[in-house]
């Protein structure tokens, strides 16, 4: 590969988004969302984009935004620049020499590389991602407001805009029979077009989930995610030999190949929750879904309720797996007061459309990107109108 193809520079924002509504889990509560992003350029001139966000920081996982910004700058991309673009794994091996672990920000330099290479081959993504065989996704939408009646407003509102019939409720955060209580509010309060989910986001032990997921189950919800500790693989394994009514999901459980694995022989989950960020890269997302696909497990399209850009690489990826899926989650763009791109990807029929442009098939707002950047903080007014944000 000539020299034009080669990595020439790498730039690393921070930015901080303000949340059109508070987004509660059983670990706190998100009011801004601050994403990495990172900028790419070849030497060929063309430009390509990634990021890697957080929920709520840290809280997540071991990594924060500006770790990952730590980690981009002072290893990840010295390891790369000046190396042949095309040589993805090359990349990546080289990435892991020079940094251990630091999944999210492996993910957001190779996101971005590959949205440079697409470009510069003037080729959609997921054509360097083994095709695709979905053009579109079910999209799901959390209610995690806190509030019955806001909840029930919230999802009414979605599925008469034709935008999401899938809705998930984040729990945890109080005493289980609290949450049984108000998942089953808000159950009744759904119509049967509906599907309800819950994630509990890690927050209960074994016993707790063996004694309260039945509930939860006669209430109406269909899809479990996370009931216990990612640590917990036995209580894992339990619950989805034992539980009958609902699928059991695994997220924090899964994160790198091994955990596929490990996960597949117990075997301790119906479903994977899917992130390109906590896999490391949209490649090594495609190496879980393929020991998902192997072991008969079905995929989620998990979101780290990033902007349209890790949103849309994540739709590229999650439009090339085969195997049963249950849609994905990816309406990060619309939990933000605004976004960084000209356009989102459309919503029609409840479900999300993949874009077809160079790349990751969006046009990236560098007005916009100044505008939330961290470092610009003070520098020029930043103006939010809550009032005109999405619901």
């Amino acid at each position: 590969m000539s020299q034009e193809f080669t990595i020439e520079r790498i730039q690393v924002r921070i930015l901080d988004i303000p949340t059109i509504r508070p987004h509660k889990l059983s670990f706190g509560s998100i009011q801004r969302q601050s994403p990495v992003i990172v900028q790419l350029w070849l030497h060929n001139g063309a430009c390509g984009f990634g990021e890697a966000a957080t929920i709520g920081g840290p809280s997540w996982n071991e990594e924060s935004p500006e770790s990952i910004a730590h980690a981009i700058e002072n290893y990840l991309a010295p390891a790369v620049i000046g190396q042949k673009a095309g040589g993805i794994e090359h990349l990546l091996a080289r990435m892991d020499l020079a940094c251990k672990g630091n999944a999210f920000a492996k993910s957001a330099v190779e996101m971005a590389l590959i949205d440079a290479l697409a470009r510069t081959l003037n080729i959609p993504a997921w054509q360097l991602l083994g095709g695709k065989l979905h053009d579109s996704l079910p999209l799901a939408w959390t209610l995690a407001s806190g509030d019955v009646e806001r909840d029930l407003q919230e999802a009414q509102l979605r599925l008469e805009q034709g935008r999401h019939r899938i809705f998930k409720m984040k729990i945890g955060a109080r005493a289980p029979q609290d949450d049984v209580a108000h998942v089953s509010r808000i159950a009744r309060g759904l119509p049967d077009t509906a599907t309800l989910t819950v994630d509990v986001n890690q927050a209960w032990d074994g016993n707790t989930a063996r004694r309260y997921l039945p509930q939860l189950i006669e209430a109406g919800v269909t899809l479990i995610e996370q009931p216990v500790a990612k640590w917990n693989v036995p209580a894992l394994r339990q619950l989805t030999q034992e539980l009958r009514g609902a699928l059991i999901m695994a997220d924090e459980t899964v994160c790198t190949p091994q955990d596929a694995m490990l996960l597949a022989r117990e075997p301790a989950a119906h479903v994977f929750s899917l992130k390109v960020a906590k896999h490391g890269g949209l490649l090594r997302t495609r190496k879980v879904a393929a020991i998902a696909e192997a072991a008969d497990i079905g995929w989620y399209g998990g979101t780290m309720l990033e902007t349209s850009i890790g949103s849309a690489a994540s739709a590229h990826v999650f439009s090339t797996l085969p195997g049963a899926h249950h849609g994905c989650e990816l309406f990060g763009p619309q939990l933000l007061v605004d976004d960084i791109v000209e356009q989102q990807m459309p919503i029609r029929d409840f479900e999300l459309q993949l874009p077809d442009g160079p790349g990751y098939g969006l046009t990236v707002s560098l007005g916009q990107l100044d505008r939330f950047d961290r470092a610009l903080a003070g520098q020029q007014p930043v103006h939010i109108d809550l009032g005109q944000a999405k619901v």
